[in-house]
């Protein structure tokens, strides 16, 4: 009981702070929803399945659970937003020069990571689903 509960509460905790990171640059979004919904995997269907059915979070991180991969529209999204905040913040809000590159490299080194991500197409979708029949297939036959 106590496990699932720290389970859940440390879900909460990464859905907060990951939704913190839409708007802060350098809170990581995807990772922390990730790990929300592993903890709520863990602890409470409920919750699992609201994270993973949400209106805007929730193919995102089906898509990376599953394929192992993102849209081409999420990556244009999330490179986006990471130079427009982390440039702002750089230009407008930070004084000291160290910091202002401290946050390119941040800032090119996520865009460097987000762009090696697989990009999720029907090509990748239909050979998942190949895979996921011949495992079908090999578990039926023991």
């Amino acid at each position: 009981m106590i496990k699932k509960a720290l389970y859940v509460s440390a879900g909460l905790l990464a859905v907060a702070l990951g939704f913190l990171g839409v708007f802060l640059p350098l809170l990581p979004t995807t990772p922390l929803l990730l790990l929300a919904a592993a903890c709520f995997l863990k602890s409470s269907d409920r919750l699992y399945y609201w994270i993973t059915h949400h209106k805007i979070f929730g193919r995102y991180i089906v898509s990376y659970q599953k394929y192992k991969a993102i849209t081409k529209q999420a990556k244009i999204y999330t490179i986006m937003l990471l130079w427009v905040t982390i440039g702002t913040t750089a230009i407008f809000f930070v004084e000291f020069l160290w910091l202002r590159i401290m946050l390119f490299v941040i800032a090119v080194s996520v865009t460097i990571h987000v762009l090696k991500l697989k990009t999720l197409n029907a090509e990748i979708i239909e050979r998942y689903e190949k895979e996921s029949e011949n495992f079908a297939c090999l578990k039926s036959t023991k």
